[in-house]
């Protein structure tokens, strides 16, 4: 019978982060637990933090029963996740593999994007190449498509990032679908704290509206739609991994928490839940800041947040117009001083390398930074993803092979960027923040070299004059066998054969 047999879903690699066992993959848990309440079998290989992951998957694809082997992965993942379909391939040559995840949503939404203005260009490259490794790409919500891409005569590309499609999930869909299946990954091998508590992530809801400039998905209705779930399920969620595990903080990785109308009555069912279980919670979430109150700063805390992470992006005014930023250097400031006034904590989410960025933009940023005094910042290089107008809205440069330019429209400024095989590629991602970034695009003003260097300075100086410490990275394990004999260790491997309790509610 065919829910006999088990249906493989691997979380790839992110050797581009610090600490790869900080936050557990809940998409393809989503998908994990749908899969389960229909009662397949499932079976998740965890790769996360393995710096042999090539061993550890080329080991289980020989000894699964699968033949469906599912991946998800961003954009930095990819060249992990590539590599494990050419491992699966390579050992199981009937095995059906599947790419779901940001990066295919990201890519198929540039190919409309080309498909409208009649093109055939990088974007099509990019989807041709990923035909090439996967056998079936899944672009959007992965929750009803996994059954088409299981199914008998499943479509190359399937779309589950069109509303009008029965697969795209509306929020009521959203708040009856299972929890993610956390069951099925080693829960305690994963390790994040907020101020002392023991803490993971969740999703109240899905979807961010702005237009930033730099930000992916903008085409793509997934990315961009805001569905959210009933306050009733993110109550349930949050008292369940409380029962079950023990957690008291939590993460909320919402894009962005006060674009929900409904976010200060969430708060108040929050606080109200702190008080019935008699526990002290601590949470940790996004905002937007233009939109940032005293009321959502006051509910917020009485909730038990004590951290928000804004995407300020930079101090300087003509920077924030040419990424569409919407908010002003002004708002972002008003934002962190309301914060501190309710004595919540921030993060300052930074970037360089925009249209137009300079040494100067950067050094208003720098001076910013050291005026409003987060408690804590990054500091990121951009890249020029798939499925962004940094992307998509590029040309070749003519007088330049390999790169292609980028002009905001309403400033003239722009922003080249190189070339990139996002398969093979991905140290244009987070470095150690201590050194080792690097930049894959350069303006008229600055070169990749420089943005590097101002980068590093600004990381540099800042946590030294505001006396905040760098994050200690974390080596990746090893996952080891004896001549091929035996199953993969429990914090790499995890399956069911009878739907959980967990994965009904």
């Amino acid at each position: 019978m065919i829910a006999d047999v088990p249906v493989c879903l691997i979380i790839a690699p992110s050797a581009f982060l610090l600490d790869e066992r900080v936050f557990m993959s809940l998409g393809i848990l989503k998908v994990a637990a749908v899969l389960e309440q229909q009662g397949r079998q499932v079976e998740v290989v965890d790769l996360s933090g393995i710096d042999n992951y090539e061993d550890a998957i080329r080991h289980h694809a020989s000894q699964s029963g699968a033949r469906h082997f599912g991946i998800t992965a961003t954009t930095p993942q990819m060249p992990a996740a590539a590599k494990i379909a050419a491992e699966i391939r390579r050992v199981r040559p009937d095995a059906v593999t599947i790419l779901g995840g940001p990066h295919a949503t990201l890519v198929h939404a540039a190919v409309r994007a080309e498909r409208r203005q009649q093109q055939d260009g990088r974007a099509m490259e990019a989807l041709r190449i990923l035909h090439r490794q996967f056998d079936i790409i899944v672009a959007g919500d992965g929750e009803q498509a996994i059954f088409r891409a299981i199914g008998s005569s499943p479509a190359p590309l399937i779309d589950a990032d069109d509303p009008k499609s029965a697969l795209f999930l509306s929020s009521a869909a959203l708040t009856l679908s299972p929890f993610p299946a956390r069951h099925l990954v080693d829960v305690d091998s994963y390790h994040y704290t907020i101020d002392g508590h023991r803490a993971t992530s969740l999703i109240a809801q899905l979807g961010c509206p702005f237009e930033c400039g730099f930000c992916g998905g903008r085409a793509s209705p997934m990315l961009r739609r805001v569905r959210a779930r009933a306050q009733e399920s993110i109550i349930s969620e949050m008292t369940l991994l409380y029962e079950h595990y023990g957690f008291t903080g939590f993460m909320f990785y919402d894009d962005e928490l006060n674009v929900n109308r409904g976010m200060i009555p969430l708060m108040r069912a929050i606080r109200d839940a702190q008080d019935r279980l008699g526990v002290d919670w601590r949470l940790r979430g996004f905002i937007k800041a233009e939109l940032f109150t005293d009321d959502q700063a006051r509910e917020m805390y009485n909730a038990g947040f004590r951290w928000i992470l804004v995407g300020f992006e930079s101090g300087s005014r003509r920077i924030l117009q040419n990424i569409n930023k919407k908010a002003t250097r002004e708002d972002n400031t008003r934002c962190a001083e309301i914060a501190a006034a309710h004595g919540l904590k921030v993060k300052a989410l930074m970037s360089v390398g925009h249209p137009g960025e300079s040494r100067e933009t950067i050094m208003e940023t720098h001076e910013w930074l050291l005026e409003t005094r987060p408690a804590d910042f990054d500091v990121t290089i951009i890249t020029t993803y798939p499925g962004t107008p940094y992307y998509d809205e590029a040309v070749p440069d003519r007088s330049r092979p390999g790169v292609w330019v980028y002009t905001y429209s309403k400033t003239g400024d722009r922003l080249y960027g190189l070339d990139v095989d996002y398969t093979k590629v991905a140290e244009y991602y987070k470095g150690d923040p201590d050194g080792g970034y690097r930049a894959y695009v350069f303006t008229d003003h600055v070169t990749a070299d420089q943005l590097v260097e101002m980068r590093d300075f600004v990381e540099r100086d800042v946590r030294k004059r505001l006396n905040i410490p760098f994050n200690p990275s974390a080596p990746a394990s090893r996952y080891e066998h004896s001549m091929g004999q035996g199953p993969l260790p429990t914090h790499i491997l995890r399956q069911t054969r009878i739907p959980s309790p967990e994965a009904r509610l």
